[in-house]
């Protein structure tokens, strides 16, 4: 069964913390640091709490009075007769006083739920949206004539409305699948914010100049011509515009009537707030405030167009000085790594929630949210909104009645089966119909040195098991903090280390000593490798991380063979506490470690404290053809051409022999996803991009040194041997000479 990982309710707050402050109704719109919670309730009361990828977001308390439907679901309220028939604000004004009256409280619940939201009974259950959502379902029209109620657009919005919310958010990196709807939901969100705000400026930007403009005229102004008139502000210019949509007041035409007759101008009031879109390019809407950029297909940008760049630029429009007064809402598919997927993978990373400056900001501003494609696929959605998830055992339907009998996973992993020999096919589903975050960004196979087949069929068979159960998350520590003592494992969801395999008791912590000299006592079971670095700091705060990984070999020992059980990709905070880590994990397996000595501290490290015999000198080389620092700390050197093509070979190798699916339904037992990418994305040209890479296949190289030992030819001395021969005339036998 399918077990959902999007969102889910948790209490950060004691109970009694929220019962006293709902009593006051002192919740306040915002981000609220002493909790670390955003609350998104504008009535000054608190319910549930959710987390969205890492965000805890407070909605507003359930009221007393829930709307009721008939149909016990959403369905879009009629629009009153008597209303549809104005079309303006003038409409009205001539409209008799005594049939407006029987209509302001309608007007004026539509702005409160504009305002605050709207709860509703949901197949016997209390439903919140926000007031953007309730916008986009009840008064915006796109090309199916009315919205349906979705669960993922729901959390979409509730997350969109925590980015608004939030001072220190500049809005949404979304991460989407294919027919999602944020066109047409960012579209009415442009709508709804534009026809509220006063002196402001709302932007359209698509992977190109035509699609910015399609979005304009097929999306956001037939939202803009059909919303009721209480909505709609006074507009500028064409009904239907090609390129700015103008929420002002018409330039006054004096005519030869009004002239002669002195008529009076009435006075009216506009909002002066625009919509346009611009051409895609790295200076777009330079130099100009906005209050809300769109920003559609921003994972399709190829060159020379650059999302990264234009983000830098665009970032700008949305704050006034340290102060941030517009939002932006990027949506996007990505494309292959090489048409400009690489630069909006690197974005909605940098978007990442968890990892914030000292002011509270991720790295791009944007707060990254990625919806799988499992909670929003046509066909399997459910008449009240839910995702199908899983084959029903009774009888489900659709919001057109139509019989829902399988779920959306059977679905997905049959497509996916179809296109197991067409990788490249198969790669282009994951993008567009992404589970993972991994699926979003996968790669076309051409671009690798190694087989993607394999690769990716780990990757997918690592997701498609509890991963969790598999590896462990933590940190090496010594016994009660005493150096070159025992070393123990302790579990941290945030540790550094990612453990798969541990050995026996027995066989932890074994050492051997030889002549004072202390050596690993499981040589014979495994090895690692290691990517080192020197400085602990650097200019820029882009330093490669330190990478460790430890690799078993075939042995008689109660261990998996050919099993990558240590996966290490960090930076900490200084390179001592690296290489602290790198030696209580030798310690604690008791195996020797293969690294490159063109950064020595960590070999330094290890040799002044006694941990010389735990660094293998290179393999392809006998000790006396070693050079002087090589005897004294070991390590291989990373300049070599025959090293760099040795240690990719000896990757491919591995791949080819331990990744993937092997035989029989077996699979490869490399758990680490984080490596496999690296090496997916491998380029030896740029090796030293690729630090998961470099350690790996040092560990591989390690367990397997026999193969780049040195043939030594041995001279043997040439004998010299001569035979006589004689002159035999006469009587007696002559040498000659």
């Amino acid at each position: 069964m399918y077990s959902q990982s999007l969102v889910k309710v948790v209490e950060p707050i004691k109970k009694t913390t929220v019962t006293r402050m709902n009593r006051g109704k002192k919740w306040k719109y915002g981000y609220n640091k002493e909790h670390d919670i955003i609350v998104i309730s504008k009535t000054g009361k608190i319910g549930q709490i959710y987390e969205i990828q890492n965000l805890k977001i407070a909605l507003p308390s359930v009221p007393l009075q829930v709307h009721g439907l008939q149909e016990n679901k959403w369905k879009k309220i009629e629009y009153p007769k008597e209303l549809s028939k104005l079309k303006n604000i003038f409409d009205w004004r001539s409209y008799p006083e005594e049939a407006k009256d029987k209509w302001y409280d309608y007007i004026d619940e539509e702005f409160k739920r504009r305002d605050e939201g709207f709860w509703f009974m949901n197949n016997g259950k209390p439903t919140y949206i926000t007031g953007s959502h309730y916008m986009y379902l009840q008064w915006s029209k796109i090309d199916v004539g009315a919205p349906d109620f979705r669960e993922a657009n729901r959390l979409f919005y509730i997350f969109w409305e925590a980015c608004k919310a939030d001072k220190r958010c500049y809005g949404m990196c979304y991460l989407k699948n294919r027919r999602s709807g944020f066109s047409f939901m960012s579209s009415a969100e442009t709508v709804n914010l534009a026809t509220i705000s006063s002196d402001s400026r709302y932007g359209i930007l698509s992977k190109s100049g035509s699609d910015a403009k399609k979005m304009f005229t097929d999306k956001v102004v037939p939202i803009s011509v059909n919303y009721p008139f209480f909505f709609k502000p006074i507009q500028d210019g064409m009904d239907r515009p090609k390129s700015e949509l103008a929420y002002r007041v018409p330039a006054s035409k004096f005519t030869r009537k009004k002239i002669t007759t002195n008529e009076k101008q009435e006075d009216l009031v506009g909002l002066d707030t625009t919509i346009d879109w611009k051409n895609t390019g790295d200076n777009s809407y330079d130099g100009e405030k906005l209050n809300l950029l769109v920003h559609d297909e921003s994972g399709k940008w190829e060159r020379p167009d650059n999302i990264l760049n234009n983000w830098r630029v665009t970032k700008t429009c949305l704050r006034l000085g340290a102060r941030i007064v517009g939002k932006c809402m990027m949506g996007s598919t990505s494309n292959s790594l090489d048409k400009g997927g690489n630069n909006f993978k690197k974005l909605y990373y940098d978007s990442d929630v968890t990892k914030r400056n000292r002011n509270g900001q991720t790295k791009s501003g944007l707060y990254s949210f990625f919806i799988p494609m499992e909670w929003n696929y046509e066909g399997f959605i459910d008449e009240y909104g839910q995702p199908v998830f899983n084959n029903p055992h009774d009888d489900v339907y659709g919001p057109d009645k139509e019989l829902i009998d399988y779920g959306i996973i059977e679905h997905w992993e049959n497509e996916a089966d179809g296109l197991k020999n067409d990788q490249d096919g198969l790669n282009e589903f994951y993008r567009q119909f992404p589970r993972t975050e991994e699926h979003a960004f996968r790669d076309e196979a051409k671009n690798s040195i190694f087989n993607l087949v394999k690769i990716y069929e780990q990757i997918d068979y690592n997701e498609g098991v509890n991963n969790s159960a598999n590896v462990n998350t933590g940190n090496f520590q010594w016994l009660n903090g005493v150096k070159d003592t025992q070393v123990i494992f302790y579990p941290d969801p945030k540790g550094r280390f990612n453990v798969s395999w541990f050995p026996q008791s027995h066989l932890q912590n074994k050492i051997i000593i030889k002549n004072g000299i202390k050596y690993p006592g499981n040589e014979h079971m495994g090895a690692f490798g290691c990517d080192s670095y020197d400085i602990s700091g650097t200019v820029d705060g882009k330093g490669s991380n330190g990478a460790l990984h430890g690799l078993t070999k075939f042995s008689m020992e109660d261990a998996p063979p050919n099993h990558f059980f240590v996966e290490y990709i960090s930076r900490p905070q200084t390179a001592e506490i690296f290489f602290e880590d790198v030696l209580m994990a030798l310690v604690f397996y008791g195996m020797p470690l293969l690294a490159e000595n063109n950064k020595p501290r960590l070999l330094y490290h290890l040799r002044r404290r006694g941990y010389r015999g735990y660094s293998m000198n290179r393999p392809d080389k006998v000790w006396n053809k070693l050079s002087t620092s090589e005897k004294e700390i070991g390590g291989i050197p990373n300049s070599s051409e025959d090293i760099k093509q040795a240690h990719a070979a000896a990757i491919e190798m591995y791949i080819q022999q331990h990744v993937g699916h092997l035989n029989d339904g077996v699979y490869g037992n490399i758990y680490f996803n984080k490596t496999l990418n690296d090496w997916a994305k491998f380029d030896i040209t740029k090796r030293t991009k690729f630090d998961a890479s470099i350690s790996s296949g040092l560990a591989i190289m390690a367990c397997n040194r026999n193969l780049y030992a040195p043939n030594i030819k041995i001279e043997k001395p040439k004998l010299n041997i001569s035979i006589a021969k004689y002159k035999n005339t006469g009587n007696t036998s002559k040498i000659i000479k």
